[in-house]
């Protein structure tokens, strides 16, 4: 069977770190990316740590005619679909420019894949489908409603993805629902590296800690939670990334073995199970690198939810996949990428 797949979106955060997982499980990876939010140096690095250069195509997935010459020039098993903007509060203020790179994009992308005859797909979709949760831990069979433009493009693709395998019984489609990806490569070398101020709390923990920022702001601390902090479930990136090869493993051998049916449209959850305050990763922190992290507490963002935690059973049963990795582990990870790399991808660092 072919093992070529394209990485949309591969020089990102999460891409960079699941083509090293992709590497190490024997899949040839092309990544096919605009860098509006990644760094080409990324892919450098990636392809030190994995010992061969990886091949590059900036392009971006609303551009039907790059991605055709993609398709037509590579013989594709398969697609993992990073490319798309991940910003909540970014989304608010431009929900236009977020429906059209993620929804739109992802249209585009899926018609050109019919049009060479490529129907596997792993999506990253997210758990900010589940919205405000109605119960914890949150499964797959949880109502979906968003409380963000973000994760309503989010939605809108999933349920594209699911009226396409109505539609067409010969796509084979899973939604990785993942809930709050944090750490980076052991190695140091890649990281996240958000342009500008970070709307994420790992990145923004990591450059107080590293004197970039001034302190970190904590949006609420009046939620019914442990201690009046938002609850997340916090996933290491390299658990995730994992999860992306144990998703597309699982999608290989059911074709193999000839059942489709158990794919069509798969929703899974990529989580630990476990629910960590921001208060709890803050202290976290600062008692493995020894940093402490001012803060503050501001009103809470709008969008937020008091508390978001997975149940990852179904991952395991179907992928034979769990999270290993712990909080501990994930602000280690961090803090050495952050320490090695104060600014991120620049050229300063190198």
């Amino acid at each position: 069977m072919k093992n070529k797949i394209l990485v949309t979106g591969g020089a990102g955060y999460i891409g960079s770190h699941t083509c090293i997982a992709l590497h190490e499980a024997g899949y040839d990876i092309v990544v096919y990316d605009n860098l509006s939010n990644s760094s080409r140096e990324a892919i450098r690095r990636v392809s030190n740590l994995i010992g061969e250069s990886i091949k590059f195509i900036e392009g971006d997935i609303r551009d039907d005619e790059m991605l055709g010459q993609v398709f037509s020039s590579n013989d594709f098993f398969g697609v993992i679909h990073f490319a798309g903007l991940k910003s909540v509060s970014e989304s608010v203020a431009e929900p236009l420019l977020y429906y059209d790179n993620n929804v739109s994009g992802t249209i585009t992308l899926l018609e050109v894949m019919a049009e060479y005859g490529i129907k596997n797909l792993v999506f990253s979709s997210s758990a900010t489908v589940y919205g405000d949760p109605e119960t914890l831990p949150i499964d797959e069979s949880s109502p979906r409603s968003c409380t963000n433009p973000y994760g309503q493009s989010k939605l809108a693709v999933e349920y594209i993805l699911e009226d396409l395998a109505v539609s067409d019984n010969s796509w084979n489609l899973i939604a990785l629902r993942y809930f709050n990806p944090v750490g980076a490569h052991s190695s140091g070398q890649i990281g996240e590296d958000p342009n500008d101020i970070p709307n994420n709390l790992m990145p923004y923990i990591s450059q107080v800690a590293v004197g970039k920022l001034e302190k970190l702001s904590i949006f609420g601390n009046d939620y019914r939670t442990i201690d009046g902090t938002g609850i997340r479930d916090f996933i290491h990136v390299i658990d995730l990334a994992q999860g992306h090869v144990a998703a597309l493993n699982y999608l290989k051998n059911q074709i193999i073995i000839n059942k489709r049916d158990s794919i069509r449209f798969l929703p899974i959850n990529l989580g630990t199970g476990n629910g960590t305050s921001v208060l709890e990763l803050v202290n976290t922190f600062t008692e493995v690198t020894g940093k402490a992290i001012p803060y503050q507490f501001t009103d809470r963002r709008k969008g937020d939810v008091a508390s978001c935690y997975a149940s990852a059973s179904k991952a395991k049963f179907l992928l034979g996949w769990e999270a290993k990795l712990s909080i501990t582990e994930m602000c280690q990870d961090t803090w050495n990428w952050q320490s090695n790399n104060p600014n991120g991808y620049s050229v300063k660092d190198i």
